[in-house]
């Protein structure tokens, strides 16, 4: 069994304010393990944010809540359900790619498919669906370019939008798989305190999978950090130690708080790794992998 990074959790009790419960969860790939045992609640209003390199079934557990990839083993329930496919109270933003074949429909379009997207045929228009569209683009401030094509807006205009398609149908959950991915700092900010804000004023429980946490570190309830099978789950403050991500990493990692960042580093190898940049957490997985084969 690959061995976790904290001690064993109870089973908590019900709190009907969980919306989201991973019991002793496990998930598997042929004899590679994403991640163990997993124990984690997802509450009400709850800003979760879920770290690590690429490759550690992040986007994986995105899917579990949708109800499109099964676990190995463990239990999982969303609203005390089993996760099904298609669910209105789950809001999802996949992560963020170019499709020629949108760039020239509108972005209100593009939100309106939240509501019918999924029906064949013409599209169903009436007042509450246009209600619906409308409340949903003003809520993320894009107003002044909803009803230009696609194609002709920045990366973080058609983020908004594809986060206004998500909270279209008023969801309870609404899963983020790195929306941040492309956009300048700017739009970073404005995207992570349009999130924070829907937590606040709606009791909407997020989870947002990131590489970076300091864009949304001032915004953070809860992080869930994946690394080679293991996990960390806690609060910034109790993830974010030397000791912690050493013991979860497998290898010496230094964790630093400079002003308002987190900057998490190894000198692994002799060679200095930002675990927080894309780039060099993709360079570092072979070295965690041979880390973790030996331990």
């Amino acid at each position: 069994m690959v061995e976790v990074s904290q001690e064993a959790t109870p089973t908590p009790e019900p709190d009907d304010r969980e919306l989201v419960q991973f019991n002793k969860a496990t998930m598997r790939f042929g004899q590679r393990t994403l991640w163990d045992s997993l124990t984690l609640s997802v509450i009400r209003g709850e800003f979760l944010a879920v770290l690590g390199p690429n490759g550690m079934g992040k986007t994986t557990l995105l899917r579990v809540m949708l109800g499109l990839q099964p676990l190995s083993s463990g239990a999982v329930e969303v609203e005390n359900e089993a996760p099904r496919h298609g669910n209105p109270r789950i809001g999802y933003v996949p992560q963020q790619r170019r499709s020629d074949s949108l760039a020239s429909i509108r972005g209100r379009d593009l939100v309106r498919f939240g509501c019918d997207g999924h029906r064949a045929g013409l599209p169903f228009f009436n007042r509450d669906v246009r209600r619906r569209v409308d409340g949903a683009i003003r809520e993320v401030g894009a107003e002044s370019f909803a009803n230009a094509p696609i194609g002709t807006l920045s990366g973080g205009e058609q983020q908004r939008l594809r986060i206004a398609q998500a909270l279209v149908s008023d969801p309870r959950i609404l899963l983020l798989d790195e929306p941040l991915l492309s956009l300048d700092l700017p739009g970073q900010s404005q995207v992570a305190s349009l999130i924070d804000r829907r937590c606040r004023t709606t009791g909407t429980a997020a989870v947002f999978v990131t590489h970076e946490i300091n864009p949304i570190l001032p915004y953070v309830d809860k992080v869930l950090y994946l690394v080679g099978g293991r996990w960390a789950a806690g609060s910034t403050e109790d993830v974010f130690t030397s000791e912690r991500l050493s013991d979860l990493y497998g290898i010496p990692v230094e964790v630093a708080r400079v002003g308002n960042r987190i900057m998490v580093v190894t000198a692994e190898e002799g060679v200095p790794y930002d675990l927080m940049d894309d780039e060099k957490c993709r360079l570092l997985s072979e070295i965690e992998s041979k880390a973790h084969g030996h331990r």
